[in-house]
């Protein structure tokens, strides 16, 4: 046991060889970060784009706020490269690994095999195995539903969604199907941008994010409706554009696109109210939290609040345009936003009309605030004295957080003072 920037750290060996780490944690970002005080921003570098200005009061740089001491709990730091994670209903975990991994997690920790019978895997860069979602109907039908990068020949790959029966108990894959295939596909080199974030609706529809593919100098391929990249679809179960797309029948546009203009779409999730909410990268700057409405342009890269990674402005610096929504929250520079989730939980009341978002550039875990009229109240960063990348946050079923790191780990954050 040891001591270490007022943080009380314990370690203890399971079984299986799982070293389990608790943290108490008081203030973890003060720890890391002296000079984020209450009531101040957190971000004091200016903006990458100098003419920047937000469209209207709050849209970035909200008010720090502390809130609730917790712990942190290591459950395992043997994943490799972690990207996603989805409860089952006993309260174990199924973690996606983006080389190409499904495996099961139970609440001590222990990690099983690869499931088996997984479809083929391109990875390298940002392309790899990348969400699981379970369908609506688990308890009954055991369906779940994946994105992954796939190879298509002729060095091309792209983005698909497949489904399938999940045999827990034989650790196996079982009727495996391709609903759905991101059109069109691109070079092989093309490993940025990728999208692949699931959400399963109410009513079991899929929303499913499709980046713009793109690591170089801003194409408008976000722009074009006969294009899946850049895109939010939504489909059925069966991998049919839903009833309710916006651009069905129109000529040239993709039934199954339901917004469009996006760049690199890295968390999406449903709030308690029954709204779909996304997170996406910015170029250098302009990382954005976005509601996400049926038909409506995001904009890129039409209008931004960064700039290009050559250090030029993106179409003369524009950051609104009329018939392009603005996003609900923006950080710049930026944090590199990942997975996205509303707290449902009751252990930490504090944290109620609470959003998640991990931050990979910026180490840490932010948790937003969101008002009544959808604008960011304040702004807490979590966990970052772990310096870690944050690839993915979940609200469990036990009222807890749970998080996934791109150095292997699983953490559950739980009360504690």
């Amino acid at each position: 046991m040891r001591h270490a920037k007022g943080r009380l750290v314990t370690l203890g060996i399971l079984a299986f060889g799982t070293v389990l780490v608790s943290v108490s944690v008081k203030n973890t970002y003060a720890a890391a970060e002296p000079s984020w005080r209450e009531g101040h921003a957190i971000e004091i570098r200016p903006p990458e784009l100098e003419s920047d200005r937000p469209a209207f009061v709050g849209q970035t740089r909200a008010p720090y706020h502390a809130t609730s001491p917790f712990h942190v709990t290591v459950l395992t730091d043997r994943l490799h490269a972690p990207w996603s994670l989805a409860f089952l209903p006993d309260g174990r975990m199924l973690v996606t690994e983006k080389p190409g991994a499904l495996r099961i997690v139970d609440a001590q920790g222990r990690i099983s095999g690869p499931v088996r019978n997984l479809p083929a895997v391109h990875y390298g860069g940002q392309v790899g195995l990348l969400d699981v979602a379970l369908d609506r109907d688990f308890a009954k039908d055991h369906r779940i539903f994946f994105s992954y990068s796939e190879d298509v020949g002729d060095d091309k790959t792209n983005i698909a969604l497949a489904r399938a029966t999940l045999d827990e108990e034989a650790g196996i894959l079982r009727d495996v199907s391709v609903i759905f295939r991101a059109l069109p596909a691109v070079s092989s080199t093309k490993g940025a941008n990728q999208g692949g974030r699931i959400a399963v609706a109410p009513n079991g529809t899929l929303f499913m994010t499709v980046g713009d593919r793109s690591s170089i100098t801003p194409w408008d391929v976000a722009q074009h409706l006969d294009s899946d990249l850049g895109k939010i679809i939504h489909i059925t179960a069966d991998g049919e554009p839903a009833s309710d797309n916006p651009f069905i029948g129109r000529a040239g546009a993709r039934p199954e696109i339901w917004t469009l203009g996006h760049r690199s779409e890295e968390g999406l999730a449903f709030a308690p109210d029954g709204r779909l909410w996304e997170t996406e990268h910015g170029p250098q700057g302009g990382d954005e939290l976005n509601l996400i409405e049926r038909g409506k342009n995001y904009g890129w890269p039409l209008v931004t609040h960064g700039i290009d990674y050559s250090g030029e402005k993106i179409n003369g610096g524009l950051t609104e345009k009329p018939g392009t929504e603005q996003a609900r929250y923006y950080w710049d520079p930026v944090i590199a936003p990942s997975g996205l989730a509303f707290y449902s939980g009751n252990i930490f009341p504090q944290w109620h009309d609470s959003v998640f978002v991990g931050g990979l550039r910026a180490g840490f875990l932010d948790r937003l605030t969101l008002t009544t009229n959808d604008k960011v109240r304040d702004e807490e960063p979590l966990l970052a004295d772990l310096r870690s990348r944050i690839r993915d946050v979940r609200s469990g079923p036990d009222g807890a957080v749970y998080v996934l790191t791109d150095d292997g780990k699983l953490l559950r954050l739980t009360p504690g003072q």
